[in-house]
C-alpha cells in the first residue's frame, strides 16, 4: 500500500471565494503513483471547506447567497465568538459546507460523475492556508 501527502496552499483576495482544485488533487494523485485507492481532501483551518460540485457561476452565486442568509457576516456584534476576531460567520459557513471531501481513485483518475468537482471554499480569506490531500492505495 502506498501513502502521499501533499499540502496546497492559497492566498484569496477576497473574504469569501470559491476555487477549483480539482486539477491540482488529480495532480496529487498522479504524483502518488496510486492507481486504485482513495483520496482524502481536507480543510486545515477551521474558517475554510472543502467540497463537490458543479463548477457553475451561477451556483457559487446561489451558494455565496444562501450561507449568508444563513450566517450572515453583518452585523459583527450579534456573534458571541466576535470580539477579538471578525469571523463567526466563516465559522459557521464552513460547517454547513463541511470539512473535507474522499474519493476514488480508479486506474489513477478521480472517479466521478458527471460535472462532479473539487473546491475551496473560504470564509475568512486574505491571508494564506492550506489543504491537505492525502492519497492512499496501491
Amino acid at each position: 500500500m502506498k501513502s502521499y501527502r501533499k499540502e496546497l496552499w492559497f492566498s484569496t483576495t477576497q473574504r469569501r471565494e470559491f476555487i477549483n482544485i480539482t486539477h491540482e488533487v488529480q495532480r496529487s494523485i498522479d504524483e502518488s503513483g496510486v492507481k486504485e485507492g482513495l483520496v482524502l481532501v481536507n480543510a486545515m483551518h477551521i474558517t475554510a471547506s472543502v467540497f463537490i460540485n458543479d463548477d457553475e457561476s451561477g451556483l457559487h452565486h446561489d451558494y455565496e447567497v444562501w450561507l449568508e442568509k444563513l450566517a450572515p457576516e453583518k452585523p459583527h456584534s450579534q456573534y458571541r465568538h466576535n470580539g477579538y476576531e471578525d469571523n463567526a460567520d466563516a465559522h459557521m459557513k464552513r460547517q454547513i459546507m463541511g470539512r473535507e471531501v474522499v474519493c476514488a481513485v480508479t486506474n489513477g483518475q478521480l472517479d466521478f460523475g458527471p460535472w462532479e468537482q473539487i473546491f475551496y471554499g473560504e470564509f475568512d480569506g486574505k491571508r494564506k492556508k492550506r489543504v491537505l490531500v492525502k492519497v492512499i492505495g496501491e
